[in-house]
């Protein structure tokens, strides 16, 4: 199956199913002489892991990344950096129950069409599980940006149906369930999420992404432009089904004298742009939203066929995240940064002699 890989010079390819023995990934790329380990890794792998809350999935997996390959001593050697996550927690026989019929909302009708056979456990390669080896991957990335160039990546939840976050606090996102920067819809959000998983309906999100430190000059006009790249990363999540710069569509409703980020001596002023300007990055922070559509898999009932074409109910069985999006944030992280990872090596392939005679303009604090 082509399509499983990301980016030019740092490249993630991964490999596995749901419910299939193991999880696998190929970062080729990196440069050498970066010290790694899988603690490196493991930290946010933990954040995005199941069955840590009631509110996500009682899928119980440990998550526990292994380096195969790729390092030496605890340095990387410019050598392809193979990793591998064990899955441990299957329970095929949930989704036996479907092995026939195809669940609306859901990849399934598609890979049998496109391929003429398909994983019906828990959606096979279509399946969130795929991306717990992104976020390995991406931290990888996470630790080059941050240690070559001081750029860092941090998440949070916007929003989750129709409670929106008023604060952001970066002190609480880590200290909540929800990836919440806001501690007083904590219990909102509880509830809500609770009165949810009763009723057996699901509910869709929206994370905000935020690289700060950034440099000037990353992206490529005119098709490789910063923010086509991230968008692509982003909408090749699951369940993604729409991706903001910036101010986004409030930019439809804004005026040119109010969007357009004035610069003076001091700096930006505003950031509308979200950090990008004619497709490259101006030092400014990169801001990014998503919004995640609710899932599918419910055990409501509902109209389908079966692999005959055939009129079918379907009731889908098994452990399933009421909304994806809570765990979707170390997701985003890790894609923001294999992204930013490719640019800063393809900037420094290209135009490391660049010297500009124009003084850096200071981000908007």
């Amino acid at each position: 199956m082509s399509g499983n890989s990301v980016g030019k010079l740092f490249t993630v390819t991964t490999a596995g199913e749901s419910h299939g023995e193991a999880l696998v990934g190929i970062v080729d790329g990196c440069p050498p002489g970066l010290m790694l380990c899988e603690a490196d890794l493991q930290g946010d792998l933990d954040l995005r892991k199941p069955g840590t809350s009631r509110h996500t999935t009682q899928r119980r997996e440990a998550d526990l990344v292994k380096i195969l390959s790729g390092t030496f001593e605890g340095e990387t050697m410019g050598t392809p950096i193979a990793l591998i996550i064990q899955n441990t927690d299957q329970r095929s026989k949930d989704y036996s129950n479907i092995a026939n019929t195809f669940r609306p909302g859901h990849a399934d009708y598609t890979y049998q069409q496109k391929y003429g056979v398909r994983d019906y456990r828990g959606g096979g390669r279509s399946s969130a599980r795929e991306t717990a080896m992104r976020v390995a991957c991406g931290g990888i990335a996470k630790k080059y940006l941050k240690q070559e160039f001081g750029i860092e990546i941090k998440g949070y939840l916007a929003q989750l149906g129709p409670i929106k976050m008023e604060t952001l606090d970066w002190n609480e996102i880590h200290n909540n369930p929800f990836f919440c920067p806001d501690v007083s819809k904590i219990t909102e959000l509880e509830n809500y999420m609770d009165a949810l998983r009763k009723a057996g309906d699901s509910i869709g999100a929206r994370i905000n992404i935020v690289a700060t430190n950034m440099p000037v000059g990353l992206g490529e006009p005119i098709f490789d432009r910063l923010e086509a790249d991230v968008a692509h990363s982003m909408m090749s999540i699951n369940a993604v089904k729409g991706v903001e710069i910036g101010a986004g569509f409030d930019s439809i409703t804004q005026k040119g004298t109010e969007h357009r980020d004035k610069i003076s001596t001091k700096g930006f002023e505003s950031n509308n742009a979200g950090g990008t300007l004619g497709g490259i990055s101006s030092g400014q922070d990169l801001l990014v939203s998503i919004a995640l559509k609710p899932t599918s898999s419910l055990r409501l009932p509902i109209d389908s066929i079966n692999v005959e074409g055939k009129l079918a109910e379907v009731i889908t069985t098994g452990r399933h995240d009421p909304c994806v999006g809570i765990r979707a944030t170390p997701i985003a992280e890790a894609m923001l940064a294999i992204t930013l990872m490719d640019h800063v090596l393809r900037h420094r392939g290209q135009n490391a002699r660049v010297k500009s005679s124009t003084p850096i303009v200071p981000a908007k604090k």
